[in-house]
């Protein structure tokens, strides 16, 4: 066994991070902010979008279970790439589509995969994820963590994270834990 880790970024990491959890070889997902300027910021900090940070989700895995391919193709099938700084009603740099990429292995195959997309027109506008090297990861705060695990009747996790969730389970059906 040997873990890796990918850090990915697709709107409210209440989604990604449910998803994730529910992925055969995933050891964790932890919701948290990167990419912005201030250490350790909070969540009304990245929310007011001055601090520059992305709402992302940091995924340990086993690379003998689940490839960064594979990883890839669940992060672009949950999200729109399209959208800048947008995920549906959530507005803001923080909400953008981005992948942090650990070391040039990950860097090449997340170009690669969507320069693929682009070739392929998957979504008929051009994907605007933002691929950069790895900054410094912060965990959100705990109440953030397995959010809609523990609040699934919550009004937003019915309307956005239920239906994405639901999107995974039916696409990606072989590759669920359990």
């Amino acid at each position: 066994m040997s873990i890796e880790k990918a850090i990915v970024g697709g709107g409210c990491f209440w989604c990604v991070e449910a998803v994730f959890n529910e992925v055969k070889g995933v050891h964790s997902a932890i919701s948290g902010y990167a990419g912005g300027a201030r250490p350790k910021p909070s969540y009304e900090q990245v929310c007011t979008g001055a601090s520059g940070h992305a709402e992302v989700v940091e995924i340990s895995y086993d690379n003998t279970q689940l490839s960064y391919a594979e990883i890839l193709a669940i992060f672009f099938a949950i999200h729109d790439p399209t959208t800048l700084n947008r995920q549906g009603n959530d507005a803001g740099t923080q909400y953008r589509s981005v992948i942090y990429y650990i070391n040039a292995a990950q860097e090449a195959e997340a170009r690669a995969f969507v320069a693929g997309l682009e070739a392929d027109k998957v979504y008929g506008r051009p994907v605007v994820t933002e691929i950069s090297p790895a900054p410094a990861f912060y965990p959100a705060e705990e109440y953030h963590q397995r959010y809609f695990a523990r609040n699934p009747g919550q009004g937003y996790c019915q309307i956005v994270v239920a239906p994405k969730l639901a999107k995974f389970r039916q696409k990606f059906a072989e590759m669920r834990k359990g």
